[in-house]
Parts: C-alpha cells; structure tokens; sequence
C-alpha cells in the first residue's frame, strides 16, 4: 500500500446509516492516506426516510447507488448481496466501513468477507442480548466476520472481547452519532418546528414507535397508546409517525382512538434538525429507537424507553434514561417521576465529544495492515 491510497468503500443503506456516515465521510475526505467512495444500498429510499438527509446533513451524492428499494428482509439482503458483488468484483475496494445494524450492514459484510475485503464495523460490539430483534440477529452476524471494530463505549469492547475477538482489533473510538449531533447544532437550534406545531419549550413530550415488538401487535400498540391517552391529558404529545406504525394503526383500527387524543399531534416523519430540535426541546422523550436514547442522554432529556432491553445500556446507566417496555403502568409511573422532577440527572459518557469521526479515521491510516 505504499504511496497508494486505501480503497474504502462506505455503506450506507436506511436513515440511522446517513446520520452516522456525515462525519466519517467528511473525516476521510481532508484525509491523505485514503480514497473513500459512498454506497447507497437503497434500503430506505423515500425523500423523508434518506434524501432530506443527505441534503442537511451534507452528505455527497453516492457514488454507487444499488437501488435494491422496499421488499422482505430476504429479499432485501439477497439482492443487496448479489449486486454489492458485482460492485466488489468490479471496484476491489481493500476495505469496506459498515455502521450499525441495519440489514445492509450485514449483507455486504458477508459479501466482503468471503471475497477476502477488510471490513470495519462501527457501532460494534453492542447488544440487547435479544435475538428476536432482528437488529440483534444483523449486529452478531457482521461483528462474527469483521477485521476491525470500532466501539461507542466500554461496554461494547468487553462483550466483544468475551466473544473471542482479539483485543487488538477492537477500538473504543467513541459515539459516532453525537458527532453529527454536535456538528450540527447551529442548524437544529434555527429549526422552526416548534413554532410550526404550536408546541413551547419543555411543555410536551415527543413520542416514536416503530419497532415489531410494539406496532406488529395489536395488543403492544395499544398498551403504549393507553400511556399515551393519559399522558396528553397533561401534557401537548409531538408523534412523528412512522410508515411502520402508520400501517398498524389502520390495520389495527386504531385510528379512531388515535383521533380522541386532543393533545397528540402527528406528523410525517421529520427532517434531522427538526426532530433534533424537538428532542432538544422536549421535556421528555417515549422511543423504541437506539439513537434517541444516546441523543437525549447527551441533552441530559429525560427518556423512557419502550423496551425490555436496550443495546445501549450506558444510557441507563450514566444517562437518562429508563426502560418500561410496552406496560401501560410502568411507562405511567415513569411520566410522574418526571413531572414531579424526580428523575436523575445523568452525565455524557465518555468520548461522546464530537470527534468520534477523527479516531475512527487515525485507526484506519495508522492501526491497520493494508498490505
């Protein structure tokens, strides 16, 4: 690899991904030693679930775009896996950099691995220890075959270090996600969403729901919805629906309940700055998302997480958050502690600083044999 730059190839494929790879990809960009190219899986492909970010966040048009679209999780994964090696077989990038846990993520890891490609995982090492989580499922399968891992927190380095992997391929680089939090504050901070939905500062609670445990069930959903009915009688609601949970709702014949809630306000899911901004302005978050619980933990916002388990449990246990699965009581015996200014306090654990991106990009140009 001498005097020749290092081929990596990007991933990115559903809206966790984009947020994750702005910072990376601007990292690689000022970087001497490496070549990096930006590939869009099409796994998300509508304008609010991937354009719009790509627009705000500055993300470069993709170089390779395999415009696999909507479809089943097999036939997601096998039409990624056939068209991203043609792409490898073509391009033979000497690595390729996968974030999270999404269905590319593991797709194109398995292509490269068996076609001898290096490939760094970031966000490795995290777990629910829930294997009906299909993130869980994609998480354990890209990190069995990585080269190098690159992890938010603790935590994450000693569950892969249990799990056989070499001490010296593992590196604690840090929070990817709040770099582009924190990069971006300026422009999430000039958001007007929050006079647009007729909401004031710390005075209503911002809700989302997509995951299969909580809207694929009839019962699930509505024991959330119930929390819910009770909490907008006190407290304005902000629900950016997502198509998930949209469908549900009307398979479900939830819509009518939905519709007695004065003080729930749905909306189409949002831009990255508003949602950011609403997350900063909350006076407490309801999600069923990874991300939103490290972004509130850094707001220091309370959240309630409507989950058993989290695969982020430095967010419970430095930041601010807890977890009620989808019990009605529970969720409501967390909002009282909440408005009765009860619950702790929290602090930003350690590495989610910002540069994330620049650890990640040092570990590339200095830690690794390309050869």
């Amino acid at each position: 690899m001498l005097n020749k730059k290092i081929k990596i190839t990007c991933i990115v494929g559903a809206r966790p991904n984009f947020i994750k790879i702005a910072p990376l990809l601007k990292a690689m960009s000022i970087s001497e030693k490496i070549n990096a190219k930006l590939l869009h899986t099409g796994q998300h492909y509508d304008y609010d679930m991937s354009q719009s970010f790509f627009e705000q966040l500055g993300i470069k048009k993709p170089d390779v775009h395999l415009n696999v679209g909507s479809g089943t999780q097999a036939y997601q994964v096998a039409t990624i896996m056939m068209r991203f090696e043609e792409y490898c077989l073509k391009e033979r990038p000497d690595g390729i950099l996968v974030v999270g846990d999404v269905n590319s993520t593991m797709a194109t890891s398995i292509v490269a691995s068996k076609l001898g490609i290096k490939i760094l995982h970031v966000e490795a090492g995290i777990r629910s220890w829930d294997r009906t989580m299909p993130e869980e499922i994609n998480r354990l399968l890209t990190d069995s075959i990585a080269d190098v891992y690159l992890t938010p927190s603790p935590d994450a380095v000693q569950n892969l270090v249990k799990e056989g992997h070499s001490k010296s391929s593992v590196f604690n680089v840090g929070n990817i996600m709040i770099d582009t939090l924190l990069n971006n504050q300026e422009q999430i901070d000039q958001s007007n969403i929050i006079k647009k939905l007729s909401v004031s500062s710390n005075e209503f609670a911002l809700l989302t729901l997509h995951r299969p445990s909580n809207v694929d069930s009839a019962e699930s959903f509505k024991a959330i919805l119930e929390a819910i009915n009770e909490i907008q009688k006190k407290l304005k609601v902000v629900f950016p629906i997502h198509p998930r949970a949209l469908k549900k709702l009307k398979e479900f014949s939830l819509e009518d309940f939905i519709k007695s809630m004065p003080n729930l306000i749905l909306t189409k899911p949002l831009s990255y700055f508003d949602f950011g901004r609403l997350v900063k302005d909350a006076k407490f978050v309801l999600t069923d998302s990874g991300g939103i619980q490290e972004e509130t933990t850094v707001y220091g916002i309370p959240c309630i997480t409507l989950r058993e388990n989290t695969e982020r449990p430095v967010t419970v246990t430095e930041g601010t958050n807890e977890l009620a699965g989808n019990d009605t009581e529970k969720i409501l015996s967390l909002f009282a502690k909440i408005m009765n200014e009860k619950w702790k306090s929290g602090k930003i654990p350690e590495l989610w600083d910002g540069h994330t991106a620049d650890r990640i990009v040092r570990v590339i140009e200095n830690e690794m044999q390309w050869d």
